[in-house]
């Protein structure tokens, strides 16, 4: 019964170590995603910009399938600060109003170190 219990701590051991050092996209880190929204070459002020974790790939239009969202600000500017490595999805959803329409789009990014990396969010209508 001790051997038992011995080789499972053996083999359990290591997978609890690699596995709790490994940290999922989302919040907790160093890292950081900014840049502007652009319909075209036109800044577009006050978008909504929604970031998806672990994901590179568009999730789709609904919202609450993303994890967090930021406003962009009168120039155009969002900010995601405090990001692990990884993979993540920004979509945009604003007004053009030079055209009256509105514009959505997004773009995948991979955060490889933990520095700032500016990404613009390109949307159309």
């Amino acid at each position: 019964m001790k051997k038992l219990i011995k080789n499972s701590l053996l083999v359990l051991l290591p997978i609890i170590l690699i596995t709790s050092a490994c940290h999922k996209e989302g919040i907790g880190g160093k890292s950081s995603v900014s840049g502007t929204v652009f319909h075209h070459t036109r800044p577009i002020p006050y978008t909504k910009v929604y970031i998806k974790y672990g994901a590179t790939e568009f999730p789709g239009t609904d919202s609450t399938s993303y994890d967090d969202h930021t406003t962009a600000d009168i120039n155009a500017n969002y900010a995601f600060h405090n990001l692990r490595m990884g993979n993540y999805y920004l979509y945009g959803v604003g007004y053009d109003n030079s055209i009256f329409l509105p514009v959505t789009g997004g773009v995948g990014v991979k955060l490889k170190f933990d520095k700032s990396v500016s990404i613009n969010v390109p949307v159309t209508e």
